[in-house]
């Protein structure tokens, strides 16, 4: 089971909780803190974090410089031994989990003073790696990290043009120590609320060159091991990679995005996009847009036209998303749905689509408002379906799709929209295809009550859908965190969802004589109705698990009582958390063993405005959810996993409890 990281979780959450930045030597020992190796100094500064096992320092080679020299500059990271730190790219074996719950090495820089200066991060020259043997997945397995005194070296320029004067370079290191089995909380990260008091200065100063003195030479001890050869590439103009890394399906490759791999990974960006109509967010709609292509092929040119605005809608959904990430409103997909007003909107959005596209009923409307007809076999029909099929896949996730945007969301405004868009390209040019060759459609029902019942059907099954992102929506506006938001709307989702079986099946009856179409069609009606029974019931019941939800307070209790505390991070959006938790957690086993006190169920439910849990998410340097998280009593993090098993669960607390 995984032992990673020792959790300092009550850091900015709890009031009774001092800070961990800076020296104190009245910290409390926290709940969760593993002490470090002590220190051979006179006064032992404490952190409570990995900064108390790993000395971070940085010195320039030289303490003045010219116009037009270069210049590198050393950082120091110092392991006490027995420790080390992961490395700027760390490669994770399959045994140790997930590669997001690890802390690349990062240096941070910030530059004051003479104008001209640049520091190269792309090329900076980072330790060797060494390979050690850890545990933290239960058997040990190699694993490639930085110990000992690992020396980083960051080459800088001075412009021939650069003006006298000193010049401050604060570096801020981002790292996380680790033993064999066990991870410290990482050095503070950008955001957190002691950052900036946080990191080494590095002072030097430009001077013209008749006023350089004679300067003591880099000390070989500290700069022996660096490549000079490294600045005549940085003169060269030579580009630095620009790695991306995927891993689907078990496929694991890199794209270089620099030159003209980006158009390789635009490529890629946009089958991740095509990959979304075959999500189940997606598949159910497409049968009514290639309906209404089917309805239209005998004019070619407004099939084309339909198809063309329905790919133009897709398009503006993602490069809207795609500017939204740019300017930094969100940093992530799913991040949307945190927000009750976008939840609420898209349900409306989604249901005025099913309503009007369906003919489900005819509202009579003033005559100017039928120029936004938003029935699919129209022009603004065809646009407003593409931007809806956009927003219904937002929640699903695409193997190829995730990395391509992740690192888009780290690259230029101009970079991240050229991404989204390809997504969006991608998504849509299934639909220009169909509409470009409208014969693909032939074999469907143009007209008729077998066109209208699939027309009514999928309506009805949009309607569930929007009903549920109202649901949720107002769940989030209603709930009051800690306490779970409610779930009567999904009595009203499943409502929605056994009409629609039973309409499907009275109506066939109606309008097939054959026993084969009535067999077939029968039983996917019931098959509705069934789902949509047996999922209320499921789905609004409380279930077998007495859950303590989270505040910072009860989570210090439970570990200072001495208890296993299994934490799980959901959300009333998240279909793949609610799977988990009635498949896994709610298990015999599991549920066995919070019966007998072996662990406390503790829930972090992130709907709405959650503020404290979604503090503990970013503590615990959680990317997404469903997220469980496995804690020992004194804080170990035994085991961490978005999606994960009855086993691996019962394993994880037997391991924290020490039954192994």
């Amino acid at each position: 089971m995984t032992r990673r990281t020792a959790l300092i979780l009550l850091t900015a959450a709890s009031a009774a909780i001092p800070a961990l930045a800076g020296p104190s030597s009245t910290n409390p020992r926290l709940p969760g803190f593993r002490p470090p190796i002590p220190k051979p100094q006179a006064e032992a500064v404490q952190y409570y974090d990995s900064r108390d096992s790993v000395t971070f320092s940085a010195v320039a080679a030289q303490e003045t410089v010219v116009p037009g020299e270069d210049m590198v500059v050393a950082a120091i990271f110092d392991h006490e031994p027995g420790w080390h730190i992961h490395t700027d790219e760390p490669v994770i074996p399959p045994e140790l989990g997930e590669a997001e719950d690890y802390i690349d090495t990062e240096l941070h820089f910030e530059l004051t003073g003479s104008k001209g200066i640049t520091v190269h991060e792309p090329f900076i020259q980072w330790p060797d790696e060494h390979v050690v043997e850890v545990a933290f997945g239960g058997t040990p397995v190699d694993y490639a990290v930085y110990e000992g005194l690992a020396i980083a070296y960051i080459p800088v320029t001075i412009a021939a043009d650069a003006k006298p004067g000193e010049v401050d370079l604060m570096i801020r290191p981002v790292f996380q120590a680790c033993d064999d089995t066990v991870c410290l909380a990482p050095s503070p990260k950008p955001g957190s609320s002691d950052w900036e008091s946080y990191g080494v200065l590095v002072e030097f100063n430009v001077v013209p060159l008749n006023e350089r003195t004679t300067s003591t030479p880099p000390d070989p001890a500290i700069f022996g091991s660096f490549d000079p050869g490294v600045f005549a590439r940085i003169h060269s103009g030579e580009a630095p990679p620009d790695i991306v890394a995927f891993d689907t399906f078990g496929l694991d490759f890199n794209i270089d995005a620099s030159g003209w791999g980006l158009l390789l990974l635009l490529l890629v960006a946009a089958f991740g996009g095509f990959l979304l109509n075959l999500t189940p967010c997606v598949l159910p709609v497409i049968p009514l847009k290639i309906m209404a292509l089917s309805g239209a092929s005998e004019h070619r040119s407004r099939t084309l036209l339909l198809g063309i605005m329905m790919l133009l809608g897709i398009i503006c959904f993602w490069l809207v998303l795609g500017g939204l990430i740019a300017g930094a409103a969100i940093t992530a997909i799913n991040q949307l749905f945190q927000y009750p007003a976008f939840t609420i909107a898209v349900g409306l959005f989604i249901g005025l689509m099913a309503i009007g596209m369906c003919g489900l009923f005819t509202i009579r409307l003033p005559g100017k408002l039928y120029m936004v007809n938003p029935k699919h076999d129209t022009i603004h029909g065809s646009f407003l379906f593409g931007i809806m099929t956009a927003i219904l896949s937002t929640p699903c996730t695409a193997p190829f799709m995730g990395a391509a945007a992740a690192w888009a969301t780290t690259e230029s405004p101009a970079i991240t929209m050229l991404v989204f868009a390809a997504i969006g390209l991608g998504m849509g040019l299934p639909y220009l295809v169909l509409a470009a060759f409208p014969q693909l459609t032939n074999k469907m029902p143009r007209a008729g009550a077998a066109s209208e019942l699939i027309k009514q059907v999928m309506g009805l099954l949009m309607l569930s859908a929007a009903a549920y992102f109202v649901g949720v929506g107002l769940s989030g506006v209603l709930a009051e965190p800690p306490q779970p938001p409610g779930r009567t709307y999904l009595w009203i989702v499943a409502g929605i969802l056994m009409a629609a079986g039973l309409w499907l099946s009275c109506r066939t009856f109606q309008i097939s004589r054959s026993w084969t179409q009535r067999s077939i069609f029968g039983a996917i009606g019931a098959l509705l109705v069934a789902i949509g029974v047996v999922g209320g019931i499921e789905l609004t019941d409380k279930g077998p698990i007495s859950w303590v939800y989270y505040t910072p307070q009860r989570l210090q209790e439970s570990l200072g009582e001495g208890d296993v505390v299994v934490i799980e991070f959901t959300a009333e959006w998240c279909l793949n958390c609610k799977a988990l938790e009635q498949t896994v957690l709610a298990s015999d086993e599991v549920v066995a063993l919070f019966k007998q006190d072996q662990a406390v169920p503790m829930k972090v439910d992130l709907t709405g405005n959650n503020i404290v849990g979604n503090d503990l998410l970013a503590e615990v340097g959680g990317l997404r959810i469903p997220l469980l998280i496995v804690l020992a009593p004194d804080g170990r993090e035994v085991f961490r996993g978005d999606f994960y098993t009855i086993d691996q669960v019962v394993d994880a607390v037997n391991d924290a409890r020490g039954d192994t």
